[in-house]
């Protein structure tokens, strides 16, 4: 005779394993924006930016920030956060905030 299966502890382990898969994502995330220098921007300022980019539809503009992007990755100019600054339940370093803007940064 067959084992019968424990449906409720496989759901459980489908949803713990979702919620570390976004809490890794939600991190991975905040490593970009740290990395990027974006953890400067004011959050208005960096969510604007990023429907701006999510609205975007000119696939030649998508394609350069793309390019733009691969070429920052194979670059090692990437920055690291102090470990003091770093916060490793992948929780926002920063609450939103008001924080002085990135100087040089123009619209693309």
């Amino acid at each position: 005779m067959r084992k019968p299966r424990d449906f409720d502890a496989e759901l459980k382990a489908l949803e713990d394993k979702a919620r570390e898969l976004k809490t890794r994502k939600v991190q991975q995330l905040g490593d970009l924006v740290i990395a990027t220098g974006a953890d400067q921007l004011s959050t208005d300022e960096l969510a604007g930016a990023l429907v701006a980019l999510a609205e975007t539809k000119d696939t030649a503009k998508r394609e350069a920030w793309a390019k733009r992007g691969a070429m920052f990755f194979e670059s090692g100019s990437r920055r690291t956060a102090p470990a003091s600054q770093r916060n490793s339940r992948g929780a926002p370093a920063q609450q939103g905030g008001p924080q002085s803007p990135a100087s040089g940064t123009g619209s693309q």
